[in-house]
């Protein structure tokens, strides 16, 4: 820096876990959002100008090492960055880091690109891979590339990088992502419910200012189709759209629907993108070159500069929860977004959340109705089947009733699903003799049987291990006993009473890519299968038009336990189960089994009367003061010391402050007590609607000093309560 030249104190913002910025030292004045890099402690970090300060001759400064003049984070993203940090009590920092995903590049030396020079000394099978990778090619390539072209982790390619075995090659100018290729759109003939709907969010479009909609349709309505032609508009105005879907597997026949009407496919955003892929899709969206992009929760925190649409497909979903890390709803923050850019915020859904119609009930947001479906479909019978009445073996799931019918729809050339969701063979094994049950080490659950991978797993922390021939407790020989229904165990079933029939399994075990979800729905799009068996991964988003029976093995599963949304939640999910069926001109059924079918959400079901439903729940959420008539946060305190955990727990709840406004429910061990090694209390903190909680609880913790033994984890709107 020129020692003649003034100095001028910048506040930057990092992309670490704190919530203050740092000051460094420039020689001119930048605008805050600006990109630059600074130095950080021994690390060389990417920032942006958080705001400027007064000039300065203080020596005690670091510098900026440098300025990328032309690359600017949108005011709105500043402004997002904030209230998202406020609102989820979540430092500015890690919410930067997901506005910056990869600020590399905009290097103007481009990409580093590495090579080998020379074999290692020491030798595994990772480091094997990188040899036989670069033995049939000694083209240089980034590190990231490397990683993914022979599954081997940066971590291993920096190891072999240290000890020279890989080098600096060149470098490689960043390229623009080539225009996608034109294909002839086709338009369809939206219905007239449709054609309302869209001219709705159309006008609001026109005007440029900030509404919400709820699309609300029936399964098969052709909600997708409305907000297309919403889309069509935006791009004819050169404006930007971003389309959030709950799960990678709704992005397959999504992708197909987009290209056939638009002509040519959209930017996408997901955790099974290369990251190579990522940094030219990013640079491209700040750059204002991507009109429209498909993309998970995480998209919502891509730096579009002209962002005029916001879609939320199934707007109810609850993987729009992060749960980790930044904990958000994506849903309401899509909202948000829509609000801080002036933009138009449209969710959709067949079953749309209780918080969703509350606010369409205040005025808060305008309801687009879809009552039929489209193209004349009809809805499908939905009978339920007491499974308290039924004679069957103890090991049969399925009962008489689907069975006959699954031989009558297959005799017809159709298709059936059957939907259990429960991952696995068995979700526990228990010793007939001794009762011992085989749990996680590391978690308070019971391990889950892949009985075709021949492996034991925990479905919250990884931990896998066989099934042991004795048991642990007692040492009898082969005497665990597989307790409870899985979808393989399910398969089995269907095969030993159609043998002939052809049978895929449809779950996340099975489907760990969007190109594994892709290939699997065109299998059963060309009709190569017969009876797909899965879990919710083919509940949502999927058209089979020879699908006609929908066979729901258990749908009191996720009925019992403390979930306060425990029946919204299965209601929203057998609903679109059912939707599968019958999306055509075949009419379709669903066979539901049930050990209590006068739960209201059964007959909710049966008489297709989701209003009476929400009205109910909505009721009884009235009278305790519970979402969405109320709020909550919870606080999980963690640590790998029992004792500590609770006595923290305990000492932070004595010091709750004292509010007519406010209640705290707590404290209690959190209902998975044990996760990942870490002992787990909850504290609950339940405020009237009118009464944020995030002050009360910043004033509340602010008088206490947590032991680095133990992690508090604060989590605003909980939607899970495990």
């Amino acid at each position: 820096m020129n020692s003649n030249s003034i100095s001028v104190k910048i506040s930057v913002l990092l992309p670490v876990p704190l919530d203050h910025p740092f000051d460094y030292v420039s020689d001119k004045p930048l605008a805050p959002g600006t990109l630059i890099q600074v130095p950080f402690g021994p690390r060389k970090l990417y920032g942006v100008v958080w705001n400027e300060k007064n000039p300065t001759s203080s020596k005690t400064l670091k510098p900026i090492l440098s300025v990328f003049e032309d690359v600017r984070l949108p005011d709105v993203s500043l402004k997002f960055i904030e209230w998202v940090s406020e609102y989820t009590m979540t430092p500015r920092g890690q919410i930067l880091k997901m506005a910056l995903p990869a600020p590399e590049v905009f290097e103007a030396k481009g990409e580093s690109l590495y090579g080998l020079t020379k074999p290692p000394q020491r030798l595994t099978p990772q480091r094997q891979k990188v040899l036989d990778f670069f033995g049939a090619s000694t083209t240089p390539l980034p590190l990231a590339e490397i990683s993914e072209k022979t599954e081997v982790s940066e971590v291993v390619l920096k190891s072999l990088l240290k000890e020279g075995v890989l080098s600096l090659k060149g470098d490689r100018p960043w390229a623009p992502p080539p225009p996608p290729p034109q294909k002839s759109p086709q338009k369809p003939q939206l219905s007239l419910d449709q054609s309302n709907a869209a001219e709705a969010i159309k006008k609001s479009l026109e005007s440029h200012t900030f509404h919400t909609f709820l699309l609300e349709g029936v399964t098969g309505s052709g909600k997708t189709e409305v907000y297309f032609e919403t889309i069509d508009h935006v791009l004819q105005s050169q404006g930007q759209a971003l389309i959030m879907l709950p799960e990678i597997a709704l992005t397959a026949q999504w992708l197909q629907r987009f290209e056939t009407r638009f002509g040519f496919q959209p930017a996408i955003w997901h955790s099974d993108i290369k990251q190579s892929q990522k940094k030219i899709t990013f640079r491209a969206i700040l750059e204002g070159k991507v009109p429209v992009l498909v993309g998970a929760r995480s998209s919502l925190f891509l730096p579009f500069p002209d962002l005029r649409l916001i879609i939320v497909d199934e707007e109810h979903d609850g993987s729009y929860k992060q749960e980790e890390g930044v904990i958000y709803n994506a849903r309401d923050m899509g909202v948000v977004r829509a609000r801080l850019s002036q933009a138009t915020c449209v969710l959709a859904s067949a079953t749309p959340s209780l918080e969703t119609e509350l606010n369409v009930c205040s005025g808060k947001y305008h309801s687009l109705q879809l009552a039929d479906r489209y193209g004349g479909a009809e809805m499908p019978d939905v009978k339920l089947i007491d499974m308290r009445k039924v004679k069957k073996a103890s090991q049969d799931w399925i009962s008489p009733q689907l069975r006959e019918a699954l031989h009558q729809t297959l005799a017809r050339g159709e298709q059936a699903m059957l939907f259990l969701n429960r991952r696995g063979y068995a979700p526990l094994l228990l010793c007939q003799s001794c009762g011992d049950r085989l749990m996680c080490p590391q978690c308070s659950v019971s391990l889950v049987q892949h009985k075709f991978q021949d492996k034991l797993l925990c479905h919250h922390c990884g931990y896998m291990t066989r099934l042991p021939s004795t048991c642990c407790a007692c040492q009898e020989e082969g005497s665990y006993r597989a307790i409870g229904p899985g979808v393989e165990r399910i398969y089995e079933e269907v095969k030993m009473i159609l043998p002939e029939a052809r049978c895929v399994l449809m779950t996340s075990d099975q489907l760990t890519t969007a190109q594994k979800v892709s290939e699997r729905v065109q299998q059963i799009q060309d009709h190569e299968v017969d009876i797909l068996i899965g879990t919710q991964i083919m509940a949502k988003g999927h058209h089979f038009p020879l699908l006609t029976l929908v066979g729901i093995v258990d749908g009191d599963s996720a009925l019992s336990g403390s979930d306060l949304r425990a029946s919204e939640k299965s209601f929203q999910l057998l609903h679109q189960v059912s939707g599968r069926s019958g999306r055509e001109v075949r009419k379709g059924q669903v066979l539901l089994q049930t050990h209590i079918p006068e739960h209201p959400v059964m007959q909710a079901l049966v008489h297709q009367s989701r209003e009476e439903f929400s009205a109910l729940e909505s009721d009884q959420r009235l009278i305790h003061g519970f979402p969405p008539h109320g709020r909550l946060a919870a606080l999980i305190f963690s640590g790998k010391k029992s004792h500590d955990v609770e006595k923290i727990a305990r000492m932070l709840a004595k010091k709750f402050p004292l509010t007519e406004k406010a209640e705290l429910l707590g404290p209690t061990p959190a209902p998975l007590s044990f996760l990942r090694g870490q002992h787990r209390w909850r504290l609950l903190v339940k405020t009237t609607k009118d009464f944020p909680p995030q002050p009360l609880i910043k004033v509340w913790l602010s008088k206490v000093s947590l032991p680095s033994t133990v992690r508090i984890q604060i989590d605003i709107d909980p939607y899970s309560f495990l």
